[in-house]
């Protein structure tokens, strides 16, 4: 017998030949409650990708679909469970699947919204800001600062500002 699987938290926004896909860990609480990524008022992402250059405009979180239209999308390693890491289950980031999405999607970036995210994708504990090593796919990855208002002393621009150097070189050609 086959159980009906679990919805997810936040609609994955993804499509063929995105030239940048964000991975966060899961969603939080208001963007659950919201149904929007990055949906609390102290999340410092909407602010980031326009300070970046990466949006011509602040977007506010409901707007989120309208990222298609700039080749940009969104995901998380736990699809099902919404909060805080540090009360996730263990289980609850699957990296197979997000492998799976871009392997499909074939995104040409891939930006980790936190260190935690990024290590628990790269399967190591040390991970440095800005272009990893590996890829996934054919992705190139990016580990950035989160922005949540939890990580506040860990933020930086800088590393958002690379990614969007890189992503509008990417697009240009």
């Amino acid at each position: 017998m086959n159980l009906p699987a679990e919805p997810h938290i936040l609609p994955d926004l993804l499509r063929p030949g995105l030239a940048l896909v964000f991975c966060g860990t899961a969603a939080g609480e208001r963007s659950a409650r919201d149904g929007a990524y990055y949906a609390h008022p102290g999340n410092l992402f909407w602010r980031a990708l326009h300070e970046a250059g990466l949006t011509p405009r602040r977007f506010a979180p409901a707007e989120f679909p309208q990222l298609l239209e700039r080749g940009i999308g969104l995901t998380d390693l736990a699809k099902r469970h919404s909060g805080n890491d540090a009360d996730l289950p263990r289980d609850a980031f699957d990296v197979p699947a997000l492998v799976a999405k871009i392997d499909a999607f074939q995104p040409r970036l891939l930006a980790f919204t936190s260190k935690a995210a990024a290590r628990a994708a790269l399967g190591r504990a040390i991970v440095a800001y800005g272009p990893q090593p590996e890829r996934l796919g054919n992705a190139q990855v990016y580990a950035l600062p989160s922005p949540s208002g939890q990580a506040r002393r860990h933020w930086a621009i800088e590393p958002w500002r690379q990614l969007a150097f890189q992503f509008h070189e990417m697009r240009a050609c």
